[in-house]
């Protein structure tokens, strides 16, 4: 029985996640990579993303809450694993028990891990964190100090192995930032005053995806890109994907819903912001702002039809939203592309971050969890597995 088709898909080329991958090795020929698939590998979907990111040759992979993390290991995902955004009470033991590596920003942490592992029985992998001038999660340099201390005493003690040292940058994607010198110049002081404590760890690392790109001295042992894996430029700044050596890997597609005519005068959705100029011809596109479209791009947002680049006509809604045809007609069903790499003359999610007053990183994050992730090119085919031996 044939399937009912969606009415709103978002195609994820796994293929192109592979690519991007070998590219970011590419930059960072010397360093290790983490492919970071927090928030749901940026709304891509994290476990088939994570597998082929491994593929391609990432060696780690990284999320944001110990959560995301034990999904991982409870879909049999291997190799290192990281996660960094802890509160207290987590679920320190869980992690300790499935093998990730914890970050520790702050004394607190530190005890709770210790005793989490205590408690397990098993020495806890733990990565130390450095605020050096983000200014968001970390340990302040003053305290740094204290922090190893304690941690090499744990260490001593069998209750945690220090596997790591790392920081974020602030403004990796503002090329030439003097942040960006700035933080560098900490972030060796503070390894070399750990190092010299008497920490060996495994990794040393601040890059993310901005930095993996355009900052080489910044790659130490580990690179961490993020929205990069996925084919999304850091910025606009930066380039586009494609001057990066790098193709996103989503394409949100919707079936137009219904196609009528409509008079000269006529109100278009909530507020009646949008007036038909003239009789024409309007399409519902059954996609809204319950499924990620933003609704700070009405009026603005950008969709291929029928061939031609339309826009989005008055207000987004909450599950779906009208653009003027301009008089062609269309069938029921046809395809609405809103954003996708670009080949065809669609969209991109840079040009829906443009006119939502917003970055492409929460273009793709917010895509909800109703409209449903179809995966291309699920296994490497024996070109991709040629490709610099990297595909697994």
């Amino acid at each position: 029985m044939n399937e009912t088709p969606p009415r709103v898909r978002a195609e994820i080329d796994l293929a192109a996640v592979r690519a991007n991958v070998r590219a970011l090795r590419a930059r960072a020929p010397r360093a290790a990579l983490m492919a970071v698939v927090k928030a749901d590998a940026y709304g891509h979907g994290m476990v088939p993303c994570a597998r082929a990111a491994q593929q391609a040759g990432a060696a780690w992979l990284g999320t944001a809450t110990p959560q995301e993390a034990l999904a991982l290991r409870a879909a049999d995902v291997g190799g290192p694993v990281m996660c960094w955004l802890w509160t207290p009470g987590g679920p320190w033991r869980e992690a300790v028990e499935a093998d990730v590596d914890v970050s520790v920003s702050g004394m607190w942490a530190l005890r709770e891990v210790v005793a989490a592992a205590r408690a397990a029985g098993r020495t806890a992998r733990i990565q130390l964190k450095a605020d050096t001038g983000l200014g968001r999660n970390g340990c302040q340099p003053a305290d740094w100090p204290e922090l190893v201390q304690h941690a090499r005493a744990a260490e001593a003690e069998g209750a945690v192995r220090v596997t790591g040292l790392w920081s974020h940058f602030a403004c990796a994607d503002e090329p030439g930032h003097p942040s960006i010198a700035a933080q560098l110049a900490v972030f060796q002081e503070l390894v070399a005053y750990a190092e010299k404590e008497g920490v060996d760890p495994e990794v040393r690392h601040i890059a993310n995806s901005p930095a993996t790109l355009t900052v080489p001295e910044s790659h130490f042992d580990l690179v961490r890109p993020g929205i990069a894996v996925y084919g999304v430029s850091p910025s606009p700044e930066l380039g586009t994907p494609a001057a990066l050596g790098l193709r996103p890997a989503m394409s949100l597609i919707a079936s137009v819903a219904l196609v009528k005519r409509a008079p000269e005068g006529h109100g278009v959705s909530y507020g009646h912001h949008y007036v038909t100029p003239t009789e024409t011809t309007l399409g519902l596109v059954p996609a809204g702002y319950a499924d990620g479209i933003p609704r700070h791009a009405s009026g603005r947002g950008p969709v291929l039809v029928g061939g031609k680049r339309r826009t989005v006509a008055g207000r987004v809604a909450m599950d779906q939203f009208v653009i003027d045809l301009g008089g062609d007609l269309l069938e029921p069903g046809a395809e609405a592309v809103l954003f996708g790499p670009g080949d065809r003359g669609e969209p991109t999610a840079e040009d829906w971050a443009q006119a939502a007053d917003t970055i492409a990183y929460e273009i793709v994050t917010r895509i909800g969890s109703r409209v449903p992730r179809v995966y291309l090119n699920e296994r490497p085919d024996e070109r991709e597995r040629g490709a610099n031996g990297a595909a697994q």
